[in-house]
């Protein structure tokens, strides 16, 4: 059996863990922690007038252009529910393009700005260390104390195979009512480890360790992947939701290390009783 079945059955095998701890619910976890925690705030205000303005621009602008025809085209197949699956169908094309402008306003910097403040609240400077300064003070403000980056500082790398597929597997919307999660979940699948970038490169990781560590918790990212994308759908918050996505991606991170923390506790306990 396969690392990621195995890691499926057993989770299979305890239902409250899955509710808690599953890896689907760090999106909205992500949201959540943003909301809670104010010094997380400056890093939103930057970018939600640029994001507010590409979605009021794009979507209405693409819903005027593209809505009917694609309505039109869809009923061939689909009757009435044309409607419904051309709207997801117009949301998938702006999500793309507000994505594609909106990283030309260097929200990838924000990004694991995000991801690493959440790192250093859960008490994991070390780790971020590896590749930025991390300052002293203030201790109750942790973007505060993100230093310049040592090294490359990247939260998710361009991928044009990535880009591509967003575009090309726009047609599973001709699928009647399923069309839509569809497309969500073969995305996700693609874009789900792209989250964990920024955590494998602090863990040091190369390409080879990094495809072994995504296998391994295949359907996760999967799941994480999925719901982020259905996110980045919602008209006018996409790219906000992307943004607090990086929280979710570094409470999960956080709570990756914090059971390996709790893993060699137990080894360390069971090698001393030994």
């Amino acid at each position: 059996m396969s690392p990621a079945a195995s890691e499926h059955t057993a989770l299979l095998s305890r239902p409250r863990a899955i509710f808690i701890t599953s890896s689907y619910l760090y999106p909205f976890k992500g949201s959540w922690f943003c909301l809670r925690h104010s010094f997380m705030w400056p890093l939103f205000r930057a970018r939600f007038i640029p994001c507010l303005i590409l979605s009021l621009v794009v979507l209405p602008t693409l819903f005027f252009v593209a809505y009917l025809p694609q309505v039109a085209f869809l009923a061939i197949w689909q009757g009435h529910l044309a409607w419904f699956n051309a709207v997801f169908l117009v949301l998938g094309e702006g999500a793309a393009i507000i994505a594609l402008l909106f990283d030309a306003l260097f929200v990838d910097e924000t990004l694991v700005k995000i991801f690493d403040a959440v790192l250093l609240h859960r008490g994991y400077s070390t780790l971020v260390a590896t590749r930025r300064v991390v300052l002293p003070s203030p201790a109750d403000d942790p973007v505060a104390r993100l230093g310049k980056p040592t090294k490359s500082a990247i939260y998710s790398p361009f991928s044009f195979r990535l880009s591509l597929e967003f575009i090309l597997f726009l047609p599973l919307a001709l699928i009647p009512l399923a069309g839509g999660p569809l497309y969500c979940l073969v995305l996700g699948r693609r874009a789900g480890p792209f989250h964990h970038y920024r955590y494998f490169k602090l863990l040091g990781m190369e390409k080879p360790a990094r495809q072994a560590e995504a296998r391994k918790r295949v359907w996760k990212y999967t799941w994480f992947g999925c719901v982020a994308l259905g996110l980045q759908l919602v008209p006018v918050l996409s790219m906000m939701f992307l943004l607090t996505t990086a929280a979710g991606a570094g409470l999960w991170a956080a709570d990756l290390e914090a059971k390996k923390e709790r893993a060699r506790e137990e080894e360390a306990i069971a090698a001393a009783v030994v």
